[in-house]
């Protein structure tokens, strides 16, 4: 293995990062929550265009420095979306090729912008995508990334600018500087993983709660804790939700889970895009929907304080799915329950 195009690998991916800024940390205003203050990490912003762009970094570390990657190497990935994205840019500064094995219902937006960073497409129904790419690599002689393995020890949680001390940092001079809740939905369980683990090792009072969409086996998992758990349907949440448990899902670290229908998300998606004045992704929803029951039930019990979530990416990346009404009506359900839900408890 040349040790120097390592070494100059390494190198392009820490000058990557001193060029990119933190991401946002957003104060929502909602009238009805009077002492309780929600804020959205928002990952949209990064050079990729999610929160899967930490994931990446770490990942294609991960396997330089244990010899997994090397000069030529193809890398391959099995996704959803967003980590594709994400890997692919990295793997274009690199000078790697790289094929995202991903479901046949992905979003187009989110094709072609794999293609835009030099990537190349493996559709596949979602239960073979694992399958399928350990089969390429193997033929490739290629470097099998497997986020969904390998996601919660990438990271370092105990800090180096990782998410959770991100948030620390930009929550110092806040009301509530130490949230009560930090909300996040799972995908790979690397970011709970992170999250759940930094606010243990800084002995923090902080509750971790996940956030789970409908036909997901990471909700039932935590209760009964049977790694055999597996969905005949695969999650319509694109980025979290599971038809089986990952091995980067870590149960013990998290305080509470909470089961979000994806009717009820979409339609936080709609309330927040005009609260916001923006779009974000699906699992934006998921987390904010999750929070705001949080908020309801703080509210209720006479207590104040600080709860954090995330905007996951962009609702552009979606507008031919979940801001195409007709594509909800007919592959999620009838969101409107939840849209005067919403409209009642927070009025705009």
């Amino acid at each position: 293995m040349s040790r120097e195009w390592v070494n100059q690998a390494i190198a392009k991916i820490e000058a990557d990062f001193q060029r990119s800024a933190d991401t946002h940390l957003i104060k929502l205003d909602i009238p009805n929550l009077s002492g309780i203050d929600l804020y959205l990490k928002d990952e949209s912003t990064h050079p990729s265009g999610s929160l899967k762009h930490r994931l990446a970094r770490s990942l294609f570390l991960y396997g330089l420095c244990n010899g997994w990657i090397r000069e030529g190497t193809p890398i391959i990935e099995s996704s959803s979306g967003s980590t594709a994205i994400s890997e692919a840019y990295f793997a274009r500064l690199l000078g790697l090729p790289f094929i995202a094995v991903i479901p046949e219902h992905t979003a187009s937006k989110k094709i072609r912008q794999i293609e835009f960073y030099g990537g190349r497409c493996h559709l596949v129904p979602a239960t073979s995508i694992y399958a399928e790419s350990e089969r390429l690599a193997h033929e490739l002689g290629g470097h099998y990334m497997d986020q969904f393995t390998y996601a919660e020890r990438a990271t370092d949680w105990r800090g180096n600018n990782n998410i959770a001390e991100s948030i620390f940092r930009q929550m110092q001079a806040e009301p509530h500087p130490i949230p009560q809740w930090i909300v996040m939905s799972a995908g790979t369980g690397g970011t709970s993983a992170t999250l759940g683990r930094y606010l243990r090792y800084q002995r923090l009072d902080t509750q971790l709660c996940v956030a789970d969409p409908d036909f997901s086996v990471f909700y039932p998992y935590y209760h009964s804790r049977d790694n055999n758990l597996t969905s005949s349907q695969g999650s319509r949440i694109e980025g979290i939700g599971r038809p089986r448990v990952e091995p980067s899902f870590i149960a013990d670290v998290i305080d509470t889970m909470m089961q979000v229908e994806d009717t009820a998300a979409i339609a936080t998606l709609y309330w927040l895009d005009t609260l916001l004045g923006r779009k974000c992704g699906a699992s934006t929803g998921t987390n904010v929907y999750a929070a705001l029951q949080l908020a309801q039930n703080m509210q209720q019990q006479g207590q104040q304080g600080s709860i954090v979530t995330l905007i996951c990416d962009s609702g552009e990346r979606y507008l031919d799915t979940y801001y195409n009404p007709d594509w909800v009506a007919c592959k999620i359900g009838d969101i409107r329950p939840y849209q005067q839900q919403l409209q009642q408890r927070y009025p705009l």
